[in-house]
């Protein structure tokens, strides 16, 4: 996903301060393109500034419109928010990460210049998106809330679809890369090698051991390091107990 393709909507916030933490959630997402619908000097700028922090620059740059029509005309998709469901609620309403994957689909890779831009529009801090307001918007989508208490701050909604855009962008990145079968053939066999070593087993019961660790670390996805590391321990331990003998 391209989050420079990603456009954040506010239609008619009430409340300077939501709008600066709309900001700050966007910059923890990599998301900087925000459009307000209403007029600029409805909100006070030092309350923006004061919540959005380093992300006031957000804010400064946002474009102001008269519609939701208007501010999502360059877009190929437009998301409108709600928690509430009905005929008039555009049907089917997705989830955060089913809208986060058409999102993906449509914006491109990062630093790609064919991607197409995708608005997601969120209501006032009252009343939400109208249906009137919801029907400008070419689907919408909802995040699962307690039926209890389902209202949702507005920075924390923005927030919520922000990280999801974000998270789309690096699924592929993982905090590691976990061993392939073959990598962790190699560990299995050292540790086979030195319990063999120290006389843990006959040779008969070796094959038994190694299907035994192999189905172990397989489910524990194992880093480089962690192998590695786990190598180290049995190697040391093999040397130790020859020291012994």
């Amino acid at each position: 996903m391209n989050t420079e393709n990603i456009v954040i909507v506010l239609d008619h916030p009430d409340e300077s301060r939501n709008v600066g933490a709309a900001c700050r959630a966007m910059a923890n997402s990599d998301i900087k393109t925000l459009r307000i619908v209403g007029k600029k000097e409805h909100y006070d700028v030092e309350k923006v500034h004061i919540l959005a922090i380093h992300a006031a620059y957000i804010f400064d740059n946002a474009e102001f419109f008269d519609s939701i029509t208007e501010a999502t005309a360059d877009c190929v998709m437009s998301a409108g928010t709600t928690r509430r469901r009905g005929q008039k609620r555009k049907g089917k309403l997705l989830f955060p990460e089913e809208f986060a994957e058409k999102a993906g689909e449509i914006t491109g890779q990062a630093g790609d210049s064919n991607g197409g831009k995708v608005a997601i529009v969120f209501g006032n801090e009252r009343s939400g998106l109208s249906d009137d307001q919801l029907f400008e918007c070419t689907m919408g989508v909802t995040i699962p809330t307690s039926d209890d208490f389902g209202s949702l701050n507005l920075s924390h909604a923005v927030q919520i679809l922000c990280y999801h855009m974000f998270r789309e962008n690096h699924k592929t990145q993982a905090g590691y890369t976990p061993l392939t079968l073959e990598r962790l053939d190699q560990t299995v066999n050292t540790i086979a090698d030195d319990l063999q070593k120290i006389g843990f087993f006959k040779i008969t019961g070796r094959p038994d051991m190694e299907n035994f660790w192999r189905s172990i670390l397989s489910r524990a996805a194992l880093s480089e390091g962690e192998a590695q590391y786990l190598e180290k321990i049995f190697n040391k331990a093999a040397g130790l107990a020859g020291k012994s003998n």
